[in-house]
């Protein structure tokens, strides 16, 4: 085999196990979402546990990329390629990192009150994950660069929620604890949303060889 058809055949598995762990990432945050919204401590202890795949995903596919970087000179558009997937792996991971907080914090809220504001953004933020990942597997250059005026949508929520949050101490200090544990999800919620943005701007880079925040 060429040095150049195994260099193709690892790009390729770079490309499937990024793919894998997006995928990983989705199940992740509807999962933590879900055991939000039912109080299902078991199910959050699930994206815990699942965590640990993900972390182990980011190393591998951080090692087949370094692996493949040296093994000979890389084109441009495979440069691109390999880059954009280091730049993508730490957001997915973050991303991870902020399912297994939500579902951490769900375990110790005791069965209190979830706002459907909370809700809505939750599945904003989820789809813009979806969305990230789909630009990547179709090489989606308007799709990609759609997730930072859906992000606008997320930070309109987020100000409102951590609004009425506020409110609701003010109204109520006996809640306080409950609502700034709410306050903790919803900023995990937005930060989501901005790595989504990032993985968006990273698939634009590996399509055209330009980050957005460049142009």
């Amino acid at each position: 085999m060429s040095i150049r058809a195994r260099y193709e055949r690892e790009l390729t598995g770079i490309s499937d196990n990024l793919v894998l762990m997006c995928r990983q990432i989705e199940t992740a945050i509807e999962k933590c979402v879900r055991a939000l919204a039912a109080q299902d401590f078991a199910l959050a202890r699930e994206v815990r546990d699942d965590d640990a795949l993900i972390n182990k995903l980011e190393r591998d596919i951080e090692q087949s990329c370094l692996k493949l970087l040296m093994m000979e000179h890389p084109v441009a558009g495979d440069f691109r390629e390999v880059s954009a997937a280091l730049k993508m792996i730490t957001d997915l991971e973050r991303i991870g990192d902020q399912a297994r907080d939500i579902a951490e914090l769900t375990t110790q809220l005791g069965g209190g009150a979830y706002t459907k504001r909370l809700e809505q953004m939750a599945v904003i933020v989820i789809q813009m994950v979806k969305d990230g990942v789909q630009a990547y597997i179709n090489r989606d250059l308007i799709l990609a660069c759609s997730l930072d005026a859906t992000d606008d949508k997320v930070d309109d929520l987020f100000n409102v929620i951590m609004s009425d949050l506020t409110a609701l101490i003010r109204k109520n200090p006996d809640n306080a604890e409950q609502a700034i544990l709410l306050m903790m999800i919803t900023k995990y919620l937005e930060r989501i949303g901005d790595h989504a943005v990032n993985i968006g701007e990273w698939v634009a880079y590996a399509i055209t060889g330009h980050h957005p925040k460049e142009e």
